[in-house]
């Protein structure tokens, strides 16, 4: 059994006047436990990670794996266009007790192959915890191409991919090349989370899974049961919430909802807006249609 497998949530940031609210964060953890979430992803994209200090990041992973406790494995967003950022985010990470770590492409650096194979390998050289790639273009640009990956994967510790490419050919083109049976792959969009897993995945670090978290789990569970037409059934219902998810700029969709479960606020930090009305009543009829809410 791979560590990180099943729903993976990709964590929201909860925020009060501005400031981190450490008390809701600990709640979203106990209640993702409580809710069947297999793991989880603190300070990514999701999580606002760009509009937190260092300090802050920090105190988001710390909290998080303290919380947890060992009882779900923890991996934590260490990614940055900096290496020697990322180095240095992944070493707070593993002070805290992270059991992975998440690190995405040079978003705007815009490197070449070679230049994101030096990326990776310089974090990896001077951190201890499995490596998680991010793979996705359409943030950050550049593109973690097969080959690439597959000469990663040659590293101990790169431990698998979060694919957010959309390319569902993607996962088979990269098995032909890792031979590994420890390499781990995950679907980085909810939308494609049963198709990635027919391709080989084992997982989905999911948005939606903030807000339906023991449905996105039961998706997972289903395909690694090989029960595919029910978990197709499940996606059907759940399509509609996971556009919502990202009708408007992520992550408001998904902490307006938590908002309206009494998790945390729906506020996010600039340059991301709250959502229009109409999104707004869309999410709330979604989650009705769930019984979510």
């Amino acid at each position: 059994m791979h560590t990180f497998h099943g729903s993976l949530v990709a964590l929201i940031t909860p925020f009060k006047e501005g400031k981190l609210d450490e008390k809701a964060l600990e709640r979203l953890v106990e209640w993702h436990i409580a809710n069947g979430t297999d793991g989880i992803v603190p300070a990514g994209t999701t999580g606002e990670s760009p509009t937190l200090s260092a300090a802050e990041h920090a105190r988001v992973i710390d909290i998080v794996c303290k919380v947890a406790n060992k009882r779900i494995p923890v991996m934590a967003g260490a990614g940055s266009n900096n290496p020697v950022e990322a180095v240095h985010y992944s070493q707070e990470a593993e002070r805290s007790g992270a059991d992975g770590l998440l690190h995405v492409a040079g978003y705007y650096n815009r490197p070449n192959q070679d230049g994101l194979y030096a990326h990776f390998k310089f974090v990896h050289d001077q951190t201890s915890l499995p490596i998680f790639v991010y793979n996705i273009p359409g943030r950050a640009v550049v593109n973690v191409l097969p080959a690439t990956l597959a000469k990663l994967a040659e590293l101990p510790r790169i431990a698998g991919i979060k694919d957010a490419t959309g390319d569902l050919a993607r996962p088979w083109v990269e098995r032909t090349l890792i031979k590994r049976d420890d390499f781990t792959w995950l679907s980085g969009e909810d939308a494609s989370q049963v198709s990635y897993n027919v391709a080989g995945g084992v997982g989905v670090i999911s948005v939606t899974a903030n807000i339906a978290p023991k449905l996105v789990h039961q998706v997972q569970e289903l395909t690694a049961q090989n029960k595919w037409l029910e978990a197709r059934a499940l996606q059907d219902k759940l399509m509609k919430l996971h556009g919502l998810m990202f009708k408007e700029p992520s992550p408001a969709g998904a902490k307006y909802a938590a908002s309206l479960l009494g998790l945390c606020t729906e506020e996010c930090r600039l340059p991301i807006v709250a959502l229009s009305d109409d999104t707004k009543a869309q999410i709330k009829a979604a989650m009705q249609e769930l019984e979510l809410i």
